[in-house]
């Protein structure tokens, strides 16, 4: 038996999948009338595919519909996905733009106050109630993910901890002196927070934290377990992304941790094959594709998130899960022809008791060959020449050989050794384009 929540659901979360169906038809025919007629870019791209509004009578229809990728809103810089006039935006985000122009989301008040609700929807999911108080990690800014929460967290009644990024030795101070009962964080940087905790002699076990929402980065059911043995918290998954909305597109339920379910009454998600851009049956495994239902300001047609996944059954609410993001099409590294995700290798470092999660790949060139190195944390008090950080690396190399099929050299660092980031973690790093 599921244990069940201590807090009253919003009718939408366990309507019948008919009802749900109903209105996502309702809101999709509405979404893609105001798309077509207020958004120059998308009246451009459904003339050019020769399809209208009225085109869509059913769900399935939207296969007929062209994709949306970042190309477009980058090609429309700043502010020409837009579908209602600039005076109307309330809020403006932006990505980092580390690999050129930064695509920019615009938000009307509508927009954020549904944000808001989604994101609070999300954080009461994770097992919150009103009067918890929350620290947020997550980059304030132009980054979503902060204000996101701390909108959301709000909204569900929470006392918010606006700390962002950074600072970690500060971080514990206020963990410590506040006792918050939430922390909302990247899971990297989670355990970075970690780390520094028994640095200074803290137990991360022994805290007030009872509840982690992670999101951000992909990470693995592995990761989930080393987070909640070493804090002794329960760790969730909320996923999102800024061109979509940001975070609280989908999260987790935490009577049943089983994938972040998504909130269907806002977004309308596909599978497709991203070769292809074929849709794929329900419980198939392919790219994650999303079509936005009651946006204002950017409504979002069918967005290519390049997320891998797959859609699953709805359980804690009626609405489907998707199962956990942990990898995305573009962080696929190819080694002499074998496809290689991160979150493979990292599945593999963390069954080695010597080894911590703090993990990069390199990619080099051996000649005109690619080659793999692993750099790896042993874990605190193991050091990098004794013989169990040595016998977990030969093992770590064999594991990637037999269960990947990619071969890779390990090499071990110290605590410390590894990069540590404030945000997303970097887990590649890609030295062949230089």
């Amino acid at each position: 038996m599921l244990k069940k929540p201590s807090f009253s659901l919003e009718p939408i979360e366990t309507t019948s999948v008919a009802e749900l169906r109903a209105l996502q038809l309702k809101r999709l025919q509405s979404t893609l009338a105001h798309a077509y007629e207020n958004s120059p870019v998308y009246r451009t791209k459904f003339d050019a595919a020769r399809v209208k509004p009225s085109d869509v009578q059913t769900l399935a229809d939207l296969a007929k519909l062209p994709f949306t990728t970042k190309a477009d809103l980058r090609d429309a810089y700043p502010f020409g996905m837009f579908a209602v006039p600039r005076e109307k935006i309330v809020r403006i985000h932006a990505s980092s733009g580390t690999t050129g122009k930064p695509t920019v989301v615009g938000y009307t008040q509508n927009d954020i106050d549904m944000w808001a609700s989604l994101v609070a929807r999300s954080i009461r999911a994770a097992g919150a109630k009103p009067g918890d108080m929350v620290h947020v990690s997550y980059g304030y800014g132009l980054f979503t993910g902060g204000l996101g929460a701390h909108y959301g967290a709000e909204k569900l009644g929470l006392t918010v901890v606006p700390f962002g990024g950074g600072q970690t030795q500060r971080q514990v101070q206020l963990i410590i002196d506040f006792k918050p009962a939430v922390l909302m964080v990247t899971p990297s940087y989670m355990l970075a927070i970690a780390d520094e905790m028994e640095r200074q002699g803290i137990d991360p076990r022994q805290t007030s934290l009872r509840i982690g929402i992670f999101g951000a980065e992909p990470w693995t059911n592995e990761m989930r377990a080393t987070i909640e043995q070493r804090l002794n918290i329960q760790a969730v998954d909320i996923y999102g992304l800024s061109e979509v909305m940001g975070p609280g597109v989908a999260s987790e339920c935490y009577e049943t941790k089983d994938g972040p379910t998504i909130w269907e009454d806002h977004f309308y998600p596909e599978i497709i094959d991203p070769e292809t851009g074929k849709v794929l049956p329900e419980g198939e495994f392919g790219e994650l594709v999303f079509t936005s239902l009651t946006k204002e300001a950017l409504p979002i047609i069918r967005y290519r998130t390049r997320d891998l996944t797959r859609l699953l059954p709805g359980t804690a609410r009626t609405m489907r899960r998707m199962e956990k993001i942990t990898g995305r099409s573009d962080d696929m590294m190819i080694v002499r022809g074998v496809n290689v995700f991160p979150s493979q290798i990292e599945e593999l470092i963390l069954k080695q008791e010597a080894l911590s999660a703090h993990y990069q790949c390199i990619l080099s060139k051996d000649g005109h060959l690619d080659a793999l190195t692993v750099t790896v944390e042993t874990k605190p008090g193991v050091a990098i020449h004794s013989e169990a950080a040595r016998a977990a690396a030969a093992l770590l190399a064999h594991d990637i050989k037999t269960y990947i099929g990619s071969s890779a050299l390990i090499e071990l660092r110290a605590e410390g050794g590894v990069e540590r980031s404030m945000g997303k973690a970097k887990r590649v790093v890609d030295l062949r384009k230089k």
